[in-house]
């Protein structure tokens, strides 16, 4: 294993369709698991290693360490029990928009940082002005921290 903390475009495929393979099973499955983590405080940091690792993990073992370590922690928010906070399920389309956002990584603050995000934003808030029905003058903008 190197020390190289990047990954070649091959492999990048190769974990790529992994790791959609198993959102796509997470979501398909997901009444299996409880709503709420059945752990206690401490629990996830008992079982994570004290001093970073001195090199790469294999994706085999950070997977592993997905489903045994990570997901018994995890508050199951897209389950259809989940009736808490706010309801924000996550969708097919939504999670691939979120992997091509991060894949651009871009900053869209401004126009001349993001020209495409800022029109696109603009856009779609328009779009979403017009589907719950305000008037046209009704516009804003919305500030994500």
């Amino acid at each position: 294993m190197s020390n190289n903390v990047d990954m070649s475009p091959d492999e990048f495929r190769k974990h790529g369709y992994e790791l959609i393979d198993w959102i796509a099973d997470y979501f398909e499955n997901i009444e299996e698991y409880p709503v709420l983590a059945k752990i206690n405080p401490g629990d996830i940091k008992a079982k994570l290693p004290k001093s970073p690792p001195s090199k790469n993990e294999s994706m085999e073992d950070i997977f592993n360490d997905i489903d045994k370590i990570i997901m018994p922690g995890m508050t199951h928010w897209n389950h259809p029990k989940f009736m808490a906070y706010f309801n924000s399920t996550a969708s097919g389309p939504g999670v691939l928009a979120e992997l091509l956002s991060a894949a651009f990584n871009i900053n869209g603050m401004v126009w001349k940082s993001s020209p495409a995000s800022t029109e696109l934003e603009e856009v779609m808030m328009n779009w979403l002005r017009q589907m719950i029905g305000l008037p046209e003058n009704f516009w804003g903008i919305i500030y994500d921290g």
